[in-house]
């Protein structure tokens, strides 16, 4: 690696940096903000909050990377162009495309690093995200019984806690189970904890009685015990039971569903996103190449180059719409799908032409009065 190659790409390395931190930093921030009933309603920790919030990173990482390193490349060649340092560059023998080549090498990185997050890192976070949110919401789990109020599990069961501890005890426990009319059964004990099994949760009472009345008779059963446990596997739900979404699959799940309605369903869904997986990191050598042919292509100015800067932005912008129109298109017709390989190949192709050009030093100034 030269010293000039070496130079500019520690020039981009900050910016890129930078600018990935802060737009993933306003993005989870925004996005979190739909999860915050975990912590008020459901009683969910903050660490497990953020867990879970950062399980959903991967997936924002796929889209802002390429656009960090776009806006990154822009403006450190626009700086260099302005600071004179690429006509330096052009007499000291580089030519256009080892200009063009430390943002190429940390394009091809942001690539491979962005393959990594959408074939595995995204699909693993975002199915875990899903299962611990299933969980949380549909199992009863001890972050789901509030103390000093009627906490109702499923029509009939009503669980009252007095008191509810970091470490998950629960003191002063009322349960009522009303499903059967006939037999209705009330528990009381003086302490106890919800947990999970292998055959699902239990709640578990520690020092207690049954009392159970049958109506036709009117007799009442009174039953003490030390340790009484209560199966909540009837109502509770599992994760692995659960449908998992395209964005949760890997790869070679989405190209081979199954054969559940559901899968046969959503079978050029999947299509589409197995397409839009293996295509999306291609965009970071798309933007990348956008942005410094943008700024190399065409002569030095004196008062200037924004106007590249303002094309190169313009161009971006309209490769990402391009892509965002193809994505509904190959969904309704799957047989569409090379068209996304074929936005990036048209792009890479013509600003790979474009840096083959000799460059241009002469300055282009204003015409000079006569005296």
């Amino acid at each position: 690696m030269s010293g000039f190659t070496r130079y500019i790409l520690l020039q981009l390395v900050g910016p890129f940096l930078f600018v990935t931190l802060a737009l993933t930093g306003v993005v989870w921030l925004t996005q979190s903000l739909r999860f915050l009933d975990l912590i008020i309603n459901k009683g969910l920790s903050a660490g497990g909050f953020l867990y879970l919030t950062l399980l959903m990173l991967p997936g924002f990482l796929t889209i802002i990377l390429p656009i960090a390193l776009f806006c990154a490349i822009l403006y450190v060649y626009h700086r260099l162009d302005n600071d004179s340092e690429l006509v330096v560059m052009r007499a000291a023998g580089l030519s256009q495309r080892r200009l063009a080549w430390p943002a190429v090498m940390l394009s091809i990185l942001v690539a491979a690093t962005t393959y990594t997050m959408t074939l595995y890192l995204m699909p693993l976070g975002l199915r875990t995200f899903k299962d611990l949110q299933f969980v949380v919401r549909h199992n009863y789990a001890s972050v789901l019984i509030q103390e000093g109020t009627f906490n109702t599990l499923v029509d009939g069961v009503t669980v009252y806690v007095r008191e509810r501890r970091s470490s998950g005890e629960l003191l002063g426990i009322l349960v009522h189970d009303s499903r059967d009319r006939q037999r209705p059964v009330t528990m009381m004990a003086e302490r106890g904890a919800l947990t999970l099994t292998e055959d699902g949760p239990r709640f578990v009472m520690i020092n207690g009685n049954r009392q159970e009345v049958e109506s036709d008779r009117g007799q009442l059963s009174l039953l003490y015990f030390e340790q009484y446990a209560l199966d909540l596997g009837v109502f509770a739900q599992s994760p692995a039971t659960r449908w998992r979404e395209a964005s949760e699959r890997y790869v070679h799940e989405l190209f081979d569903p199954g054969d559940t309605a559901d899968d046969i369903r959503s079978a050029d869904e999947f299509l589409a996103e197995a397409h839009r997986r293996i295509a999306l990191p291609l965009y970071a050598l798309a933007l990348g190449l956008i942005a410094v042919t943008a700024v190399l292509a065409g002569a030095f100015n004196r008062r200037g180059n924004l106007w590249r800067v303002t094309i190169g932005a313009g161009a971006a912008v309209a490769f990402e719409l391009v892509g965002l129109v193809v994505l509904p298109l190959v969904q309704a017709t799957p047989s569409l799908a090379p068209l996304m390989y074929l936005q990036v190949i048209l792009v890479v192709a013509a600003c790979v032409f474009v840096l083959g050009r000799p460059p241009r030093l002469l300055a282009i100034s204003a015409p000079v009065q006569a005296a």
